[in-house]
């Protein structure tokens, strides 16, 4: 359960660093006139560097893995397999977000948010790494979100010290101050009587 897990947290973790990268290079392009030596070529009037930030909500869908990831240790049974199925959600989510987030009109449409950009103006734009990379994150997500609806309700659930009644826990004696500190360690309540007796 713990491997998978930290494949998980791997997985988010790898989607929101490269959700705060540039994804792509944009160029405002014009006409060069058609007295141009160029005879008409485009021609680059101003540039901007785009983050994945501005232009996908993949860094939302990494946070919300992280924290689904957590879940997994705290339920156990149907609980963990529904946390499963969230994080192949999750995941799938991410992977066509980042794909498709550096085409010519998304990064136009983000542009258009954050300067004074006319959205009728050309643009062109170069895609970095970074979008592959947070997709490869949401890949990791997705299969270890599966690994855990597939096999994750036979996992153990949190250490048995944490849950009430989960054992008959036998009362310290309050003469021996040492055992008493020793059966708070073990998270029992050394004023429990378990005799079974009536008063």
């Amino acid at each position: 359960m713990t491997a998978v897990a930290l494949v998980a947290v791997a997985g988010a973790a790898l989607t929101l660093f490269a959700s705060g990268r540039v994804w792509a290079f944009a160029e405002l392009v014009g006409d060069a006139g058609q007295a141009s030596p160029h005879g008409g070529a485009t021609i680059a009037i101003g540039s901007w560097e785009v983050a994945g930030g501005d232009l996908a909500a993949t860094a939302a869908l990494g946070w919300a893995a992280l924290a689904a990831t957590a879940a997994v240790f705290a339920v156990r049974g149907v609980g963990r397999i529904a946390v499963g199925v969230l994080l192949a959600l999750l995941g799938a989510l991410t992977v066509p977000l980042a794909l498709t987030a550096v085409d010519d009109a998304s990064v136009r449409a983000a542009l258009v948010d954050r300067t004074l950009l006319v959205a009728g103006e050309r643009i062109a734009a170069d895609a970095t790494v970074w979008p592959w990379l947070a997709a490869a994150g949401g890949v990791v997500v997705a299969l270890s979100g599966l690994w855990t609806a597939v096999r994750g309700h036979a996992w153990p659930g949190m250490s048995a010290r944490y849950e009430r009644g989960s054992r008959p826990v036998r009362a310290a004696s309050p003469d021996d101050p040492s055992a008493l500190w020793k059966s708070l360690d073990r998270g029992e309540d050394p004023t429990a009587d378990t005799s079974g007796g009536g008063a």
